[in-house]
């Protein structure tokens, strides 16, 4: 089983890569990433010298890359996009680009050599706001921000690929992943190394915005069980079901590191800042899916993780 990972020295794509080796022995990985800012070569180090994981760096909108790195692969798997909302709001280019064309230049390669699955790689936001009860698969998108435009753009995409020239699609939509290897300028990890420095963290408008939250690894168990059992042209929603306010997380952060309250810094709400965002991941469980991390483990987990790898998040913070 040979597969492409684009996007592979970022978070979730370098906690997948790492656990699809460790789990799958007749496994082979190439790793297609650009290296932008929060592509972290570091990540993988120690997979570095395993015959059966290889590097290329290249962009995903470029096609004769992509049909190089995608020679003789079974599988593709497109973690590869621009993510942080706030960036998307001050410059909306480049995520239009990364997430909506270049994974049409991923869907253009995979018909042309007759990859056998493409798995995208999604967001709970594409659904928009929430104020009661979750969306499930079936629900209409309504995406608030550039970035969540832009995923949503390439949902729609993969999904006409399927309908219209049965291209073998699935798509995975995920909650707030947190865990190691997180760029340091995501709700968590910023939080968490701006306490480890005594700063302060800052808190968007009045903290009370709610988000589901899921273990990473928890995610790279569900993308691997829909990659071995999931239906082509179906979406799958993985939810953590550990829906919280900002200020409850950072409460937790606080309390966990030892910090009091005067630590909290509020400021300015961000623009478009959705409410609750909740979705119903009955239909992944049905296929055998069931998360093992609790929140406040995983927790304890991340912030140790953090701890004990200053110098990864101090040399990308201070590149911020």
């Amino acid at each position: 089983m040979k597969i492409l990972v684009t996007g592979g020295a970022g978070f979730i794509g370098s906690n997948f890569i790492r656990h699809m080796l460790n789990k799958h022995k007749d496994c082979s990985i190439v790793n297609l990433d650009k290296l932008t800012y929060a592509g972290n070569l570091k990540n993988l180090s120690d997979l570095s010298e395993k015959k059966n994981y290889s590097f290329v760096k290249g962009d995903i909108c470029d096609k004769k890359v992509v049909e190089k790195a995608m020679g003789g692969c079974g599988i593709v798997i497109n973690f590869a996009a621009e993510t942080h909302v706030d960036r998307s709001i001050i410059e909306a280019g480049s995520f239009i680009k990364t997430d909506v064309y270049g994974t049409y230049v991923l869907l253009q390669a995979v018909m042309k050599n007759k990859i056998k699955r493409f798995i995208q790689i999604s967001t709970d936001e594409v659904y928009g706001s929430i104020e009661n009860g979750s969306f499930s698969e079936d629900d209409p998108l309504n995406p608030r921000n550039p970035y969540s435009a832009s995923k949503a753009g390439a949902d729609k995409l993969v999904l006409s690929f399927f309908s219209t020239y049965n291209t073998p699609v699935i798509l995975t939509r995920s909650s707030n992943n947190f865990g190691p290897y997180q760029h340091p300028e995501k709700f968590i990890p910023l939080f968490v190394t701006n306490l480890l420095e005594n700063k302060k963290v800052p808190l968007y408008g009045d903290g009370k915005n709610i988000r589901d939250w899921v273990y990473v690894l928890d995610n790279c168990e569900a993308i691997d069980l829909v990659m071995h059992k999931g239906k082509d042209g179906e979406i799958y929603n993985i939810a953590g079901n550990n829906e919280k306010k900002n200020i409850e997380v950072v409460k937790l952060i606080l309390k966990k590191l030892n910090k009091n309250e005067s630590f909290i810094e509020y400021v300015t709400d961000r623009l478009g800042h959705d409410r609750r965002y909740s979705i119903n991941c009955e239909k992944i469980k049905k296929l055998g899916w069931e998360q093992k991390h609790d929140f406040d483990d995983s927790l304890n987990l991340t912030i140790d993780w953090y701890k004990s790898n200053i110098s990864w998040w101090k040399e990308i913070k201070a590149g911020m």
